[in-house]
């Protein structure tokens, strides 16, 4: 998990190091911008019986949408993103369609500017949750008069739409070079996660295994420190990188376990509605898994800005 978090360090450091460089001429101007992108991912193959090379047919889709609509007028700015994302797979002989890809965030941030610098008193909102539910998939036994005949694929429910959900907000200081280019520090944030209390009500439940939820409860209150930073610029003529960084530490309890989450995007343009996409995501927390989650996501299909 070291060697995970230097070289997650080193990367994001360049990143910021590289994106100063593309941002320090930019000037800020007033009033309403928006951009968004919304991207769909499509992958297949297919064996015939014949085929010996080995093999499974499947078909594969992801669809993606991030949008910003940014506000600045005077001293004072207005920022908000939202990340949606959703994706299927399908292999031929698995009795069920299986996710890939499932997020919902929504980030706003407010500031006011300090003197004539890149400083802004902030308060910043994120909101997280996911779309659909989400399964644990394991083999059972298929009985016939008492008799084990066979097996078949089966699954049982772990998470759904607002279970979990993350709602944190707080004050702080955003440090802003431009749209493209910010980091908030907020020292006092409270942060709620809310899941669904079925799944804290089973038998032999033990306080906090649901994503730190005691038992038969529904909500877990926090109060800590978030840093959230945020990089886009341009690696080489039609190739784009966005990284969204956004670090967590509770107060309450083990301050010293960093809840981490780091996004990099990288958007590969063909022509004005193809492109080559590239996501990877690791996030640790401790409440949720004892180790690094990590999503990887390549593909090559439509994309529309606008």
């Amino acid at each position: 998990m070291k060697k995970t978090l230097i070289t997650l360090a080193l990367l994001v450091s360049a990143t910021l190091m590289y994106a100063q460089e593309e941002t320090q001429e930019e000037t800020p101007k007033d009033g309403w911008s928006d951009s968004g992108t919304i991207s769909l991912l499509f992958n297949q193959s297919a064996f015939n019986a014949e085929w010996q090379g080995g093999g499974t047919s499947n078909i594969a889709g992801n669809l993606s949408l991030s949008y910003d609509i940014n506000y600045r007028k005077g001293d004072v700015t207005w920022d908000n993103k939202v990340l949606a994302d959703y994706g299927l797979t399908k292999l031929k002989g698995q009795e069920f369609t299986r996710k890939t890809n499932d997020r919902l965030e929504l980030n706003s941030i407010v500031g006011k500017q300090i003197k004539e610098s890149n400083w802004f008193y902030s308060f910043f909102l994120n909101f997280r949750t996911q779309f659909d539910s989400g399964y644990e998939y394991f083999e059972e036994d298929v009985l016939e008069n008492g008799v084990v005949v066979g097996t078949q694929e089966a699954r049982v429910e772990t998470t759904h739409f607002l279970s979990p959900g993350y709602l944190q907000a707080g004050p702080g200081l955003l440090w802003k070079k431009s749209d493209n280019f910010k980091v908030n520090f907020a020292p006092a944030t409270a942060r709620l996660i809310f899941v669904d209390d079925a799944f804290t009500s089973t038998p032999g439940y033990v306080d906090g295994d649901y994503f730190g939820v005691d038992a038969n409860e529904s909500t877990r209150f926090e109060f800590g420190a978030a840093v959230n930073g945020y990089a886009k610029f341009n690696l080489v003529k039609n190739v784009s990188m966005e990284n969204i960084l956004n670090l967590y530490a509770n107060y309450l309890e083990d301050p010293q376990n960093v809840d981490i989450d780091y996004t990099a995007n990288i958007a590969m343009t063909i022509n004005k509605f193809m492109s080559a996409n590239i996501t990877f995501q690791a996030i640790y927390d401790d409440n949720a898994v004892k180790g690094f989650q990590i999503r990887e996501v390549f593909g090559l299909g439509v994309n529309y800005g606008f």
